[in-house]
């Protein structure tokens, strides 16, 4: 990605990371699918090992899945989004960090939870992307990604009242199953569902899709 894109996304959210925790940080609490597959997510990864939630922002979504027992730490490319993570979320660890170069070491996690952070990630990184959630994961580790649906890059220089510059990218369901699978996931499942209400959420239809990274045992199975 170019560095200067990187350089806008982290201004932009540091501007308005304040704001975007006061109006996100409690949405889980509106979106009854979300809490039941994070539940289910839960549910597997919590004795597994140390888990990490990429594209963090005000760590909400890490917040649930610690409050059930994860084991878990968030990372972010805004310093102002760790801010207001690290204030809300004192228990949780969280780190500045850039997913197309993630400072893990090779199958260190036992799964990643996306929750829209791969938003801004042009479809020319999509695969580094996902290269380095793969690499990062141990065998049998689980992914789990939520993403808006579309087809199209928009561009937003106003949020909330604050000047920023953001791409955001709209991906198919199919065509990040398709990225996946090249790199080397495993889909487990995924589905779709509309928007929920407008005082809830922006209204773009939503994918969720959990994959896992093959054992050598089920990658020998295979062939």
């Amino acid at each position: 990605m170019d560095p200067r894109k990187l350089s806008d996304y982290q201004t932009s959210y540091d501007r308005i990371a304040e704001e975007y925790a006061a109006r996100i940080a409690g949405e889980l609490e509106h979106k009854p699918l979300d809490r039941m597959l994070l539940d289910e997510f839960a549910g597997r990864v919590k004795a597994a090992g140390r888990v990490c939630e990429l594209g963090c922002g005000p760590g909400h979504v890490a917040r649930y899945l610690h409050d059930r027992g994860v084991d878990i730490f968030g990372i972010d490319l805004s310093p102002g989004m760790l801010e207001q993570a690290r204030k809300l979320n004192p228990a949780i660890e969280f780190q500045q960090g850039n997913m197309l170069a993630l400072d893990i070491e090779d199958g260190d996690l036992a799964a990643i939870v996306a929750f829209y952070s791969i938003v801004h990630i042009p479809k020319t990184d999509i695969l580094q992307a996902f290269r380095e959630m793969f690499r990062a994961l141990r065998p049998g580790g689980l992914l789990f990604l939520a993403f808006h649906l579309g087809v199209e890059v928009l561009h937003e220089e106003n949020c909330w009242g604050h000047q920023v510059s953001l791409d955001l990218v709209l991906f198919g369901r199919k065509e990040v199953e398709r990225y996946l699978g090249l790199v080397g996931f495993a889909i487990e499942d995924s589905l779709e569902r509309d928007p929920y209400a407008p005082q809830v959420e922006y209204q773009s239809r939503r994918a969720y899709i959990r994959a896992c990274k093959p054992t050598q045992a089920l990658v020998e199975k295979k062939l």
